[in-house]
Formats: C-alpha cells, sequence, structure tokens
C-alpha cells in the first residue's frame, strides 16, 4: 500500500492498485440531517430568489454582473442573471434550472418563477417548523396546483387574435418588453415582434419555431430605425461605390463556390544596402 499526502488529505493505494483518500478530521465534520438538512436547501434557495426578487417588474431595477474575466452584463432579465451568477449550492442550481426551463418553454416569466419558487419554499419553512412532515407539504402543494389550474381554465376567456389588428398580441409584447431596455420604444417594437411571430407561426397546431425569426443588430442606427424584413438578410459590402443600391424584379444566382472579387497578388522586396 503507497501513501501520498495531498494537503490535508491522505492519498492511498490498495493491493489492488484502486486509489482513495483518508480526509484528515473527517470525524469533526457534520453531516447536516433531517430538518437541519431542510432548513439549509430552503434557506439556499430563499437567498437566489431575493437576489432576483428586485428586478422585477416595470420598476425593477437591472443588476450588474461582473463575470470570471471582468467582462460586464446589465440586466434585469432573471434567466441571464442566474445563468451568469456562479452558484455552488445544489439546490440554488435547481432554481437556475428551472428559470432557464421558463425561458425555453414560455420566453418570459424567468424572474417570477423564481420568486414565486422562493415564496413557496419559505412558507414550506414554517410548515416544516411545526412537524409536519415535508412529504405531507408537497402533498399539498401539488393539491393546491391543481386547484388553481382548475380555476384559471374556468375564469379563461378565448380571445381572437386578429381582432382590431392583433391588439391583443400587441398588448402581451408591450407587458413583457415594459421592464426591458427597450421599454422607451415599446410600442413599434411590440408590433414588429407580432408582425414577425405571425409570419411564421403554424396557427393550425399553435406552434411558433423561433429558429425562423433571427435578429440582426447594426451598430450606428438608433433603436426606432428597428423594423422588419419578411425575406432574407445577406450581409454583403459593396465591391465598387457604383454598384446600384435597389435592384427590382431580379434574377438570382446561387453559387456553392466563393464568389468575391480576386485579390492582387503582388509581393514586393526592398533591399537597402547602404
Amino acid at each position: 500500500m503507497a501513501n501520498f499526502n495531498i494537503g490535508r488529505s491522505q492519498m492511498c493505494v490498495d493491493e489492488q492498485g484502486n486509489p482513495f483518500i483518508i480526509m484528515e478530521e473527517q470525524e469533526k465534520k457534520k453531516r447536516l440531517q433531517g430538518i437541519q438538512a431542510h432548513k439549509a436547501n430552503i434557506l439556499a434557495a430563499s437567498a437566489v430568489a431575493q437576489t432576483v426578487r428586485s428586478s422585477m417588474g416595470p420598476r425593477g431595477m437591472d443588476k450588474m454582473v461582473v463575470g470570471p474575466d471582468g467582462d460586464v452584463i446589465v440586466t434585469n432579465d432573471g434567466a441571464t442573471i442566474l445563468e451568469k451568477m456562479d452558484v455552488d449550492h445544489h439546490i440554488a442550481k435547481l432554481l437556475v434550472e428551472l428559470s432557464k426551463s421558463q425561458d425555453d418553454e414560455i420566453g418570459d416569466g424567468t424572474t417570477g418563477i423564481v420568486v414565486l419558487a422562493g415564496a413557496l419554499l419559505d412558507k414550506a419553512m414554517d410548515l416544516i417548523e411545526k412537524g409536519i412532515h415535508p412529504l405531507r407539504i408537497a402533498t399539498g402543494y401539488e393539491k393546491a396546483c391543481s386547484v388553481a389550474v382548475a380555476r384559471v381554465e374556468e375564469i379563461a376567456k378565448k380571445v381572437d387574435i386578429h381582432e382590431n389588428d392583433s391588439a391583443a398580441l400587441k398588448k402581451a409584447a408591450m407587458t413583457a418588453l415594459g421592464s426591458k431596455v427597450v421599454s422607451g420604444r415599446k410600442d413599434q417594437l411590440a408590433k414588429i415582434c407580432v408582425q414577425a411571430v405571425l409570419a411564421v407561426a403554424d396557427l393550425s397546431r399553435l406552434d411558433v419555431n423561433f429558429d425562423l425569426i433571427k435578429v440582426e443588430g447594426k451598430v450606428g442606427g438608433k433603436l426606432e430605425d428597428t423594423h422588419l424584413i419578411h425575406g432574407i438578410v445577406i450581409d454583403k459590402d459593396f465591391s465598387h461605390p457604383q454598384m446600384p443600391k435597389v435592384v427590382k424584379d431580379a434574377k438570382m444566382c446561387i453559387l456553392t463556390c466563393p464568389f468575391e472579387p480576386p485579390k492582387p497578388k503582388t509581393k514586393h522586396k526592398l533591399d537597402i544596402r547602404s
């Protein structure tokens, strides 16, 4: 058996050559069990919820997140904040996954869902301290969820999305943009969003493939210059300034090889003798 000292632990190798580590002061380390473990997990999740809570809603504050390389991101999008935060605790990581799945599935409400989960866990803490078993609390939450869903379905009403020039969709888009940096131009951007989504939406399947919508940013333009293009944008510079800027009823040629003006191949060599 061979021994190697690694910091405050000991690396050993058994007869078969399998390594194992003996930790120093292992008997002094305590493993959390029972209610203490539940409390520690709930406190970690609540800390994450508290962090993003102040960025919620139209009056929400932006967060400045500084990455390990010193790059700075200013945002109030819950999913982005949690993704960029360096979260170590396993329960806190679950909340990060929760906001990520909300973003993938719905695209909005990433902060709200984390704050709601944090609030539910805070209430669960009170019930645990009263001596109620965590399984009973979880079952209660599941029953409450089914009651809430049934009530939502009861009060839901059908809306014709094409009525009044898609006014309902524009209102929904403006609500989502209200807490973002672009809220100053939310009327114009909401209109563009609705037009873009309706252009690619499959209304029979109630499905939208967002891969068909591309957002292209241009340096130097203003926010109000934003407009929707039904088609393809191919970003190419003019080879010559006299080339026409607009061509109507143009014929297209699709090439499978590079089509660039040839670069002049000139090599100069200068020898200085004296």
